[in-house]
């Protein structure tokens, strides 16, 4: 086992999820990362510092596989960070929704329930999840999504009264944080508009709201807003 304290960052394979798993390992831990499959660049180009496990949440095997992976290799984690997200819009209806509520309430669901097996029983832990801004309000266009991140949002309440004191549990409501490269400049005005703050944050305001969580000793059941002031627009 390694001296150092690990963190489990699912869904982390690129963007935000990246960033907080490299900016974890600049700070001094040891960072777990879950994806469906490596990405060709990591041939050239290892993550340093960072341990892959590829894991498929769309099953209900495959989320108890990592479970087991995790169990037996002795593995005691100090936060796990549920951060695996997808995105589908409602022309898939059924579909659309249980690949969702698999994501994002499934695994999460499971893994928390076996947190006696996965932290570390001499530090309080910490288990945050990444949720949505819009879980808050809702969505004519987008129901599915915004119905199963409001979901995750009530499993991180369960959890925050379950689990306490030994672990705390909180979750994140951002909104906009960073464009896709393909984001035309009408889209990100009009998106910029929306929040009181208007700028693009980047991702090291995520990781920030993580550590502020975990290095917090008196928050839990908390959902953390990181959306510029977008209520206030």
């Amino acid at each position: 086992m390694s001296d150092r304290p690990t963190i489990l960052i699912t869904g982390a394979a690129q963007r935000i999820g990246l960033h907080c798993a490299r900016r974890f390992v600049a700070d001094g831990y040891r960072v777990l990362i879950t994806c469906r499959q490596p990405r060709p660049e990591w041939q050239q180009q290892p993550l340093e510092g960072i341990e892959v496990l590829v894991a498929d949440f769309a099953t209900i095997e495959g989320i108890e596989r990592l479970i087991d992976t995790l169990v037996e290799r002795d593995i005691r984690l100090r936060a796990l960070i549920h951060n695996a997200s997808v995105w589908l819009n409602d022309e898939g209806e059924a579909d659309a929704l249980q690949a969702m509520f698999m994501v994002h309430m499934q695994a999460p669901y499971l893994m928390n329930l076996a947190s006696d097996r996965l932290f570390d029983p001499q530090v309080t832990g910490d288990i945050i999840h990444i949720s949505d801004h819009v879980a808050q309000r809702g969505s004519a266009r987008h129901i599915a999504y915004s119905a199963s991140k409001a979901g995750l949002e009530a499993i991180s309440l369960g959890f925050a009264a379950r689990l306490a004191p030994r672990i705390k549990v909180n979750s994140i409501a951002p909104a906009l944080i960073m464009f896709n490269d393909g984001d035309s400049e009408e889209y990100r005005e009009r998106a910029l508009a929306k929040s009181a703050l208007g700028f693009e944050p980047g991702p090291e305001v995520v990781y920030q709201s993580i550590r502020y969580l975990m290095d917090n000793p008196y928050v839990t059941g908390t959902c953390l807003d990181l959306n510029g002031g977008r209520n206030l627009k």
